[in-house]
């Protein structure tokens, strides 16, 4: 196994990779090669322009994580970083408040406004940036892409009862980051999604993969989106890799982020068994073929099986590398099977 394919939202994902790559390095993984390729499509769906300055959240959390420069503590961001400009924007009053961009940080993104304004796509723009932060550490044996160069986002309708109709739509981070997302959420609405392109590259490292893994990401806003992008799905669909998903929802919540909210807005039972089944066995018309879930969600094994999702319980919090190199072991031993 030289190739494996994993579609990644921003801290769940990065952590997973950490794991893997902790996997593949310690050779804890039977038939993967130690120099195989790990190629990473990014939800980019999250995306927003701030101040100017095009911010891909999940991206650069992907690429900090894996190129060692991001804040361990917090997970996002840079290491060791200071809010000189994000002070000085606060005592002008310029809004949005809410969303912070550090010192170091703002150089990402100036570099990648530059590059966009300039006629570059984004997947060029990223491969550019990852020659900075992942060819140091990990040569070329890491790849990572978005899922693609079209402008997407992602935002949230809530109730408003000083809306006229009663709703406000707001942007995914302005919901997650502003709101907490404390407010139920209503909808989700996707802009763009449905006339979205594939980012050059992404297709094929679904058809030509060895494997293809589905980090426990948040399976509305992360995974979800990229799955939407058109052609993705159908990639999925039609590789001959096995695809293996690992479930975000341990015993009925989960882990981070606000997958409940999300997951409760589009109809999803909130428990490992309903995420899996979300995303269906490629058998019955879905993407999977071998679903994770916690051993806490033990239970939940047989009716993923009745559905046509080879399934297993294993420990699924990502505590350190080792573990959740354990957790990558474990999928593939599930698909070997």
């Amino acid at each position: 196994m030289r190739s494996i394919t994993v579609l990644s939202g921003g801290i769940g994902g990065a952590r997973f990779l950490q794991g893997l790559l902790h996997a593949i390095d310690t050779g804890a993984l039977p038939g993967v090669a130690p120099d195989a390729v790990v190629t990473v499509v990014t939800n980019t769906a999250d995306d927003l322009w701030v101040h100017g300055l095009k911010v891909c959240p999940d991206l650069d959390t992907v690429m900090y994580t894996l190129g060692e420069g991001i804040d361990p503590e917090r997970g996002w961001g840079r290491r060791e970083e200071t809010w000189s400009v994000r002070e000085e924007l606060a005592a002008y009053g310029v809004e949005p408040t809410w969303f912070g961009l550090g010192d170091r940080d703002v150089a990402t993104h100036l570099v990648r406004t530059q590059m966009l304004e300039a006629g570059y796509p984004l997947s060029a723009v990223t491969t550019a940036l990852c020659r900075r932060w992942l060819e140091p550490v990990h040569g070329e044996r890491v790849r990572l892409l978005p899922m693609t160069d079209d402008r997407v986002e992602t935002h949230v309708a809530v109730a408003d009862a000083d809306a006229p109709s009663g709703t406000r739509v707001v942007h995914f981070q302005e919901y997650w980051i502003r709101m907490r997302a404390e407010v139920p959420a209503e909808t989700v609405v996707v802009v763009g999604l449905d006339r979205a392109t594939p980012a050059p590259g992404v297709v094929e490292a679904i058809t030509d993969a060895d494997l293809v893994l589905v980090p426990p990401s948040n399976p509305v806003v992360s995974v979800g989106t990229i799955l939407g992008v058109p052609g993705v799905r159908d990639a999925l669909v039609g590789t001959d890799a096995p695809v293996v998903g690992l479930s975000p929802v341990v015993e009925g919540q989960h882990v981070r982020g606000m997958a409940r909210q999300l997951l409760t807005a589009i109809g999803v039972e909130v428990s490992a068994a309903g995420v899996g089944l979300h995303y269906g066995a490629r058998s019955r018309g879905g993407v999977l073929d071998g679903w994770l879930v916690d051993t806490g969600d033990a239970g939940d094994v047989a009716a993923l099986e009745a559905a046509g999702l080879r399934a297993a319980a294993v420990p699924l919090m990502m505590t350190s590398p080792e573990a959740t190199a354990a957790m990558v072991a474990a999928a593939l031993d599930l698909v070997a099977r």
